[in-house]
């Protein structure tokens, strides 16, 4: 099982989004505590009240995301999540090929339907579409990154003989796909190769229009029908599971360990592959010293 440090989120419209510390140091930081993959969420243009409400300050992750490729060598880049409808699908594989490219193959594209309804107005696009916009994207990535010529039809666009080069250092770009209901397990077992399921209780599975899955009895059950879907597709390739943890005394990595790593061993019985976690803390000193300990305790 493997880790991810998720860039802490500073909440509301005042705060500094890099409180936390500079980006690329905190990264850097990451790396050397031996965390495999790095990531950052987002939301262009969230409603105001949501931001007020306790909403979270975002980057674009994957301008974000080419800084933390320059200052690394080796973590992995997860967008967590981009939300794929609001991208003309052209676009989304365009900076995504980018991005993988810069950074020598490191990419990992975690896609979203998104719920805000507000934010998709601001955007001009269609709430009511989300879902057949989602499908769409699945359906151009890799026809884009094959660096092939295509053509494609879809609901606001119409691509004809099209071809996009270069091409991605990876083939394909891992796709991972967030949500909890059944629909995104079935989009992970036929068109994508990891799932990104909602960890943070009932409420947020209510802002975020998604099923609630609280226990990991839950998510394994959850698990094991995303795998017969897969096995009933036809996959043989394993997929990746993420996990979002938020144990509680994390803030001090070393306290508590063994409870800590008695829950990491039975999300991993459950059939998790990948853990995200992240900090609460505020300035670089703080930061690195809760990567160093995360490091020593659960990465060495």
């Amino acid at each position: 099982m493997r880790f991810i440090y998720h860039y802490p989120e500073t909440n509301g419209p005042d705060g500094d989004l890099f409180a936390a510390g500079a980006l690329t140091e905190v990264a850097a930081a990451a790396e050397h505590a031996g965390f495999d993959a790095f990531s950052l969420s987002e939301h262009p243009s969230p409603g105001a009240r949501w931001l007020a409400s306790g909403g979270h300050q975002t980057v674009d992750p994957f301008v974000a995301l080419g800084f933390v490729a320059a200052a690394t060598e080796r973590l992995r880049l997860l967008t967590y999540l981009a939300v794929a409808p609001y991208r003309n699908p052209m676009l989304l594989a365009k900076s995504a090929a980018t991005l993988d490219s810069l950074s020598g193959g490191r990419l990992i594209l975690g896609l979203g339907v998104g719920y805000q309804k507000s934010e998709f107005h601001a955007l001009g696009i269609d709430f009511g579409e989300r879902n057949t916009l989602f499908d769409e994207t699945l359906d151009v990535l890799p026809q884009h990154w094959s660096g092939e010529a295509f053509s494609y039809q879809g609901t606001h666009f119409s691509a004809r003989d099209v071809m996009a080069r270069p091409r991605p250092a990876q083939d394909p770009i891992p796709i991972w796909v967030g949500g909890n209901s059944r629909l995104s397990r079935r989009r992970v077992a036929t068109r994508a190769q990891g799932w990104m399921p909602m960890s943070g209780g009932a409420q947020l599975s209510s802002t975020a229009r998604t099923p609630s899955i609280g226990t990991v009895d839950e998510l394994t059950e959850a698990i094991a029908d995303l795998n017969a879907a897969a096995d009933t597709a036809g996959r043989t390739e394993p997929i990746d599971i993420v996990y979002s943890y938020h144990g509680d005394g994390l803030d001090s990595p070393a306290h508590d360990a063994q409870r800590h790593r008695e829950a990491f061993a039975r999300l991993e019985k459950a059939g998790v592959t990948w853990v995200v976690v992240s900090s609460r803390t505020v300035g670089l000193a703080a930061t690195t010293e809760f990567l160093d300990a995360f490091g020593t305790t659960y990465l060495t």
